[in-house]
């Protein structure tokens, strides 16, 4: 949405320093890296920089504005460059996606959850593109930041699909307040953050903040083989439900499981229908389930929903399967962890064909407390028996490492290393002819070197 000077400066309760409150401003930006000829750059205080220091940076690169909450200059120096002081730059932006997504009458589809938001976004927004154009927030940008540049990105789109991420209560309130969503998407409830939040009960609690903006009657769209959302009940809401191990509103059966591929069935008015999905693995079959259910709310045809989910496409990092030199498979599942990913994606593993099965684990983080309970339940899990190997690195791991050596079956299995690099050596030394490899762990144990390792050694 195209705002003037003017305008921004009455919403974000902000003082113009200098420059011409006539200039029309249309796209924003808080990277200087990433600023285009044009944008309005945003100086956000982060816990390790300043980026209100920045702001002649952006300038350079071709801004025409700049939003900052701290100034340190002469003004007179850039008479004709509008530089608008604010008290807070992050409230700043939430206070200008509010207005925009107040002055905007199009759908807005929000999705949370523990596990699963960013490819179900994936999912939705590729279905729904069969029928609007649709305004996707890019990679996980999900946050307090994120969510509102995603909405301040709206140009002449006809629906928004935004993914709400949270470490902490209140959160999800101040983002769902922002979006309004028409529509609410709960993937699943597990233990992403329970160190923070202290119980999956919390970590529920905290994901219903997002009907906090939404009005009575809105749509509420539920994985019914969640346990706890199984249970829940929202009277005041329109709740689709959504399983395949359950009964659900829609319901899926006559599953076939193929490599990178699911099949099944969904009954639609009275009629089974075939769906296909490019995508192996059982999570990734439920969150489509969640995909039908929001086009069928927006009225999609039948047809387009299947050819929306045949065309899925993840972000990075995502189960992402690459086929290497030797026939040798990578799947990169690296951008980020907890326990329920880690369990999804080890069954997918353990399905892969190949001569042997290798799985590469690090940390889950952020578990607080929970770190050595969550870390050996990975240990003690049955499906590390069907795998060839497993690899692990990180001081947590090491619980993963000691509880499965309690397995007489794994005792030549499972490797434990102190780094990532002493990890790296050993694994390109044991792959071969054939094999797949899955790497998982939390994104802050940086195993996507490992993945630009394997590529570059094994490079076709």
């Amino acid at each position: 949405m195209k705002l003037n000077i003017k305008k921004i400066l009455e919403i974000c309760d902000g003082s113009l320093l200098c420059g011409s409150d006539s200039i029309i401003i249309e796209n924003y930006s808080k990277d200087t890296r990433t600023i285009q000829k044009g944008d309005c750059y945003i100086g956000i205080r982060g816990e390790s920089f300043d980026g209100n220091k920045y702001w002649l940076d952006a300038k350079e690169k071709g801004a025409v504005a700049c939003i900052l909450d701290s100034y340190e200059g002469l003004v007179k120096d850039f008479e004709n460059f509008p530089i608008i002081l604010v008290k807070d730059s992050v409230k700043a932006i939430q206070d200008l996606a509010t207005y925009v997504r107040e002055n905007t009458n199009i759908p807005v589809v929000a999705i949370t959850g523990s596990v699963g938001k960013t490819s179900t976004k994936d999912m939705i927004a590729s279905v729904l593109s069969e029928k609007y154009k649709v305004l996707k927030s890019p990679g996980n940008l999900n946050g307090q930041i994120g969510l509102p540049l995603n909405i301040l990105s709206l140009k002449d789109e006809e629906i928004m699909v935004l993914e709400m991420g949270m470490n902490d209560f209140g959160q999800i309130k101040k983002l769902s307040h922002i979006a309004k969503p028409n529509i609410a998407v709960i993937t699943n409830i597990g233990t992403a953050h329970i160190g923070l939040l202290g119980s999956r009960e919390n970590i529920l609690k905290a994901k219903l903040e997002i009907l906090e903006g939404m009005e009575p009657g809105s749509t509420i769209i539920l994985n019914k083989d969640n346990d706890i959302l199984s249970t829940l009940n929202l009277p005041d809401y329109n709740v689709i439900t959504c399983g395949m191990n359950k009964p659900a509103d829609i319901f899926a059966q006559n599953i076939e499981r193929k490599i990178n591929e699911s099949k099944f069935e969904v009954k639609e008015n009275g009629k089974m229908e075939t769906f296909q999905l490019p995508i192996m693995g059982d999570v990734f079959l439920t969150n489509s389930l969640l995909a039908i259910a929001v086009g069928r709310a927006l009225n999609l045809s039948i047809e387009e929903i299947k050819k929306g989910l045949s065309k899925v496409e993840l972000s990075g990092n995502r189960m992402e399967v690459t086929t290497l030199k030797n026939n040798i498979t990578l799947i990169n599942d690296t951008y980020n962890s907890n326990f329920e990913a880690v369990v999804s994606a080890l069954n997918i593993l353990k399905d892969y064909l190949g001569k042997r099965k290798i799985a590469v684990l690090g940390d889950i983080l952020e578990m607080e407390a929970y770190e050595e309970e969550i870390h050996r339940k990975i240990g003690s899990l049955e499906v590390l028996e069907s795998l060839d190997a497993i690899f692990l690195t990180g001081s947590a791991s090491k619980y993963i490492y000691e509880e499965a050596l309690k397995r007489e079956v794994l005792k030549d299995k499972v490797f434990y290393y102190e780094t990532n690099e002493l990890l790296i050596d050993q694994l390109l030394s044991y792959i071969k002819l054939e094999d797949t490899v899955l790497l998982k762990a939390s994104h802050g144990m940086d195993f996507s070197k490992i993945a630009e390792k394997m590529k570059k050694i094994f490079k076709k």
